[in-house]
């Protein structure tokens, strides 16, 4: 495999330089400040990213305060209390997006979120907790024991929350790939998210890099070479 100092300057060399790469590489991650977050900013940040999915995210983020309103500010306590008449009556409700299975997937999570916070203190404290090196492990449960949590989803729910967090996008898949792990290209096996873990837990450990700055530098590196300006604005940043 190569060092990832040699794909990190590809990477520059494609973005401009390494000051523009840099302006796309986004806060350092920190874990440990989960701790802080609240049981109602993960309820909503779960809803937001799944209502997102395969929808247009702009669309969704301009809707938000809508779903805010019509979700009781995401607090799962309160939102367990609701009766099978309220969720109906979302279906109906033009502030959101009005998909049964995404909203049945809110009233799953609120119990999800409230479930592992009885448990661990706040849902929050229970992601802070999680080893930073097993991202694949992390992704899993929450797709295992949350509603609509699996695939890239899961990702980005992290990747949002500020977990320190790889999405595994098509252009990281190839640049995997072409750096000469051996994985499929639509990996999803175990022992494909298996081999993922460990490469860049190797790169994290070599360049001190956070894993999320790795996954974007890997993605700027190979595959259609979008402007600066284009990246910021699908990043939002």
């Amino acid at each position: 495999m190569p060092r990832f100092a040699e794909i990190r300057a590809r990477a520059a060399k494609r973005k401009g330089g390494e000051a523009i790469l840099e302006s796309l590489l986004g806060a350092v991650p920190d874990n440990q400040a989960l701790a802080k977050v609240t049981d109602d900013r993960i309820l909503s940040t779960m809803a937001e990213r799944i209502f997102a999915a395969g929808f247009v995210w702009r669309v969704i983020e301009q809707k938000w305060p809508g779903f805010e309103a019509a979700f009781q500010g995401f607090e799962p306590k309160t939102l367990l209390f609701q009766p099978d008449e309220f969720w109906e009556g979302l279906t109906r409700d033009d502030r959101i997006v009005r998909n049964p299975q995404k909203i049945r997937s809110v009233r799953d999570n609120a119990a999800f979120v409230d479930r592992v916070s009885e448990e661990h203190g706040s849902f929050g404290k229970f992601l802070a907790a999680w080893p930073a090196d097993d991202q694949v492990g992390l992704t899993a449960w929450l797709a295992k024991h949350g509603s609509r949590l699996g695939g890239n989803t899961g990702q980005y729910l992290l990747r949002w929350l500020g977990w320190d967090t790889f999405i595994l996008s098509s252009d990281m898949v190839l640049a995997l790939r072409d750096a000469g792990l051996e994985i499929g290209e639509n990996p999803s096996s175990k022992k494909d998210l298996a081999a993922i873990q460990a490469q860049i837990n190797n790169w994290a450990q070599e360049s001190g890099l956070p894993r999320a700055h790795i996954s974007r530098i890997l993605a700027f590196s190979i595959g259609a070479n979008r402007s600066p300006d284009e990246l910021k604005a699908y990043i939002g940043e």
